[in-house]
């Protein structure tokens, strides 16, 4: 897959698991060329400033705001958005227990919150509810389905200690 852009330089990608050889401007926020180039609509365009967490993605399995990092800063690293953390077909089991609490309301914030619940869960398997808040506290959600998404997280943690 290749896009072309002014300042394009050769650069390597590894995104859901997939090497990407591409010619970008380096400068380009890694969010847009999610979106743009690869059509991965998981993250989504919030405010721009890192701030709301709708662009998060997983970088190197620690989850990170796609919308302030330039495609430079991470060549080389292993990218994940919700595309790549389960399917439709096979959803992972943070985003079945996201479906089972009924997590959502407008989803707008929905892959903010799956993607840095699966953040969490891989450095802390078994998290308090304050764990749980804190980690969230940054991700805003406009709805209000902050109880569904505090329970889908406490679910998810406890399927994947159960292997679900």
């Amino acid at each position: 897959m290749t896009a072309q852009h002014r300042n394009a330089k050769p650069l390597a990608l590894k995104i859901n698991g997939q090497t990407l050889e591409t010619r970008l401007d380096p400068e380009t926020p890694l969010l847009n060329f999610l979106r743009n180039d690869l059509g991965l609509n998981g993250p989504k365009y919030g405010c721009g400033l890192g701030q709301c967490g709708a662009c998060t993605v997983l970088v190197d399995g620690q989850a990170a705001r796609s919308c302030v990092i330039p495609l430079e800063g991470i060549e080389g690293r292993a990218i994940t958005t919700l595309e790549g953390l389960g399917t439709l077909a096979e959803p992972h089991l943070i985003q079945q227990a996201f479906i089972a609490e009924q997590a959502a309301q407008c989803g707008y914030c929905l892959n903010g919150m799956i993607m840095m619940t699966a953040s969490l869960l891989a450095r802390n398997p078994s998290p308090t509810e304050q764990e749980i808040r804190s980690e969230l506290s940054a991700n805003f959600c406009r709805c209000g389905t902050h109880v569904e998404i505090m329970r889908a997280v406490q679910r998810a943690a406890r399927m994947m200690q159960d292997g679900i």
